[in-house]
């Protein structure tokens, strides 16, 4: 997760900050189309990652005698092969698709990140399989990682209830704070981002893009201090930390 969100942050962060710093503005296309599979493969990559994060609790919790058995060295490595194939394979036809077009509309992007929609609107040729392509990838990806997160975290919770001790039962749920957390910075500011796209025309055209960069910038920022803060030997170098300065 956290190597997603570096590599994340260094392929948008970093161009953003040269337009606004130095006015540096241009892009190459090969940049532009390389800019566009890091985004498109590393975004599902992530929201896969949650979704093997999720099961994880799901096994710890439902099936703790188990645990060892299941989440070996094997099945983590299995995990991350799948999710850089899964993403990396199906997200790579949306660039492709996008520099086999012909852009004979100026070469002026209205973003400041090479976003797919964005590029492929300097195009003079139909976009209507780009853009389909990248509706159904993107709704099938993501779609189906929240829908066995959910299912996840339904028998987390059916299991949790069935547990009489309430010190055994705050303490299951303590383990999954920190993920569900994650997921509900994640999903929401996608949420909010595909909701103002579908209100364009309703709303000032910076707002999309503003949001766009937020989402590449809120979840690699917050994740590390979510799951740092619930980490005990960090939790204890900040307090020494902060007695030493006070």
């Amino acid at each position: 997760l956290s190597l997603l969100d570096i590599v994340l942050c260094l392929t948008v962060i970093p161009k953003v900050l040269a337009i606004f710093w130095f006015d540096l503005r241009s892009i190459s296309f090969p940049a532009c189309f390389l800019q566009m599979f890091i985004m498109n493969s590393f975004l599902t990559m992530e929201s896969c990652t949650f979704m093997i994060m999720a099961y994880d609790r799901y096994v710890a919790i439902c099936k703790p005698l188990q645990y060892s058995s299941i989440i070996t060295d094997q099945f983590v490595a299995r995990a991350a092969i799948f999710v850089v194939a899964r993403n990396g394979l199906l997200t790579m036809p949306i660039p492709i698709l996008s520099s086999r077009l012909r852009y004979c509309a100026g070469h002026i992007i209205k973003n400041c990140i090479c976003t797919n929609v964005s590029v492929s609107k300097l195009s003079c040729d139909d976009i209507t399989l780009n853009q389909s392509y990248q509706f159904v990838i993107g709704w099938t990806l993501l779609g189906s990682d929240l829908i066995l997160i959910v299912l996840s975290y339904f028998f987390i919770l059916k299991t949790v209830l069935r547990i009489k001790g309430e010190g055994d039962m705050a303490k299951a749920l303590g383990t999954c704070g920190s993920h569900f957390i994650l997921i509900l910075f994640f999903t929401t500011v996608l949420l909010v981002l595909v909701i103002t796209n579908l209100a364009r025309k309703r709303i000032p055209p910076d707002v999309p893009i503003l949001l766009n960069i937020l989402h590449h910038l809120i979840p690699p920022a917050l994740n590390p201090i979510v799951y740092g803060v619930r980490t005990k030997e960090i939790k204890q170098g900040i307090q020494n930390l902060l007695r030493r300065l006070c």
